[in-house]
């Protein structure tokens, strides 16, 4: 990935967080006001989705405790996601997918995009801060 990208990221680390509770909170009010279905899977990975975006919020992300705890959320999450997923492609497989009439809800697609979200934020906590062109480090750091 560029550096330049990554820099980016770590310096808004704080937006990143704050859109990833923003994110668990919406989904979790779809859920709970009756406009989406229940779905075990979903909610391990909105609430996860969210406790990653906590983990960012932290003054210092890469302390072990948070690397540790976020992993292993992390890696809950895309084990679930990744189950719900594949169970889609079994569906495509055998010819029994469908989009449904609102196809903006559909498991296989949401369960994607929950891999990827999921991924970058755990990627994001582990990244190491480069330092910025100008950057200049004192002798007292």
């Amino acid at each position: 990935m560029d550096k330049a990208l990554v820099s980016w990221l770590w310096r808004h680390r704080i937006a990143v967080g704050i859109t990833a509770i923003i994110i668990s909170v919406v989904t979790w009010t779809l859920e709970l006001t009756d406009l989406v279905y229940v779905c075990p899977y979903c909610r391990a990975q909105r609430t996860i989705i969210g406790l990653l975006g906590l983990a960012l919020l932290l003054p210092n992300p890469r302390n072990y405790i948070n690397l540790y705890f976020s992993s292993i959320l992390a890696v809950f999450g895309l084990f679930v996601a990744s189950y719900q997923h594949f169970a889609g492609w079994k569906k495509i497989m055998f010819g029994e997918f469908v989009w449904g009439e609102h196809w903006y809800i559909n498991s296989w697609l949401l369960s994607g995009f929950a891999i990827f979200i999921i991924s970058a934020l755990i990627l994001l906590i582990w990244t190491v801060p480069h330092k910025t062109p100008g950057h200049v480090q004192s002798n007292n750091q």
